[in-house]
């Protein structure tokens, strides 16, 4: 316990777990709520018009990656994260008084899902190359799995909390609720000892440097190895909101509730994937070819699940096998990654891993409306049988040393 907790040590990643927690709880609430209203308030549960509103949410950050992994690298990351997170409550608070207006439509929802994806372009980089400014490099690993059990466990309970909130109150009170949220990690950044903090090694301005972590992670066989096997998971796999909301009402004609808890279900797996990252020494390479290949196998047994309650179960080996891929990606990326060209190679990984949306999510949603279900779960499941198979590939590469 001691080993896998062992980040928070330090005071100044205490106090940024401490904001980000609350503020994942509320990120995720307005997740569960946002396609529940365009699933069943604003469209006649059409899974098409879920995907599009989340290709519009992740697409800017491929289109913005020119400018997000230089604002990662250069600029103060606690300033910019400042302003981002100030952004996204300003965005979630004006989507809340819209929808609870009774004025909201399906457009809006197109436009503030674009807006959010703008700023959290900025904010992803920028955030996750921020833990390494947070503690020493040999507690980096840890930290970076303890993110991820503070996301997932937020995960468990934003979603359930939702579903209880939309029935009671409505999807405009939760929006409104996530707004206030972000005050916690505004609230921890501007608690932080300044002097405590361990910013890296700043990259020099040049003409350029863009395109030089393109080449950077060209040059890298097991990077590119990592970041294509992301690539096919994130664009066909981890389309959970497509995924759970259209077996929710579709297949099973459940509720806000229901739909809410089988989010918390899977996280219940996602929480214990990441707290299994957090006590591991060092990623390997084994491990996230396994991962990816569980993922995909864990699609394909949900696909053809008989009741809610199996498909639960079948979504809590989804959660365990996609958070180990994930966070094995992530830590795997940022460890063998110099520090000065972490930010631009962290926006490349995150361009991929929800850039890709852009293209997956339409189209398993599309699948989801023309054939079932089912099938677009089994899109994501042969996603994730592919990109074991480049791991094993993958395991064929020279490391460098």
């Amino acid at each position: 316990m001691i080993r896998t907790f062992r980040s928070l040590r330090t005071y100044n990643y205490r106090v940024w777990a401490s904001g980000a927690i609350v503020s994942n709880i509320g990120t995720w609430m307005q997740r569960t709520a946002q396609d529940w209203l365009v699933l069943t308030q604003l469209t006649h549960q059409n899974a098409t018009s879920v995907g599009i509103v989340m290709a519009l949410q992740f697409g800017p950050h491929m289109l913005l990656l020119p400018v997000t992994g230089f604002a990662a690298d250069h600029l103060n990351r606690r300033k910019l994260l400042l302003a981002t997170q100030a952004a996204m409550g300003v965005l979630a608070l004006g989507l809340g008084l819209l929808t609870l207006s009774g004025h909201v439509q399906l457009w809006h929802v197109y436009i503030f899902a674009f807006l959010l994806g703008c700023a959290t372009a900025f904010d992803s980089p920028a955030r996750q190359t921020f833990v390494g400014d947070l503690v020493p490099d040999e507690d980096l690993s840890n930290a970076v799995g303890l993110n991820s059990t503070s996301f997932n466990a937020a995960r468990m309970i934003g979603p359930a909390v939702a579903g209880v909130l939309i029935a009671v109150v409505g999807t405009g009170w939760v929006f409104v609720l996530n707004a206030a949220s972000f005050l916690a990690v505004i609230g921890s950044l501007n608690l932080m000892r300044v002097s405590e903090l361990r910013p890296r090694e700043r990259a020099v301005r040049t003409r350029g440097s863009f395109v030089e972590g393109f080449r950077y992670v060209w040059r890298r066989p097991d990077l590119k190895a990592a970041l294509f096997m992301l690539f096919l998971v994130g664009t066909f796999g981890l389309n959970f909101p497509i995924f759970i909301s259209t077996m929710s009402v579709g297949v099973f004609h459940a509720g806000s509730r229901e739909y809410g808890l089988l989010t918390s279900v899977m996280a219940i797996g996602t929480v214990a994937g990441a707290l299994l990252a957090a006590g591991r020494a060092r990623p390997r390479l084994e491990l996230l070819a396994g991962s990816a290949a569980l993922f995909g196998a864990g699609c394909l047994l949900a696909a053809v699940m008989p009741t809610y309650g199996w498909f639960g179960l079948a979504l809590v080996v989804i959660g365990v096998a996609s958070q180990t891929f994930t966070t094995t990606t992530n830590t795997t990326v940022q460890l063998s990654t110099e520090p000065q060209m972490r930010g631009r190679v962290m926006a490349i990984l995150l361009a991929i891993a929800l850039g890709g949306t852009p293209i997956g999510a339409p189209i398993v949603g599309w699948v989801a409306d023309v054939m079932g279900p089912r099938w677009a779960l089994g899109i994501g499941g042969l996603a994730g049988l592919a990109a074991a198979a480049v791991g094993i590939y993958a395991r064929k590469i020279p490391r460098p040393a």
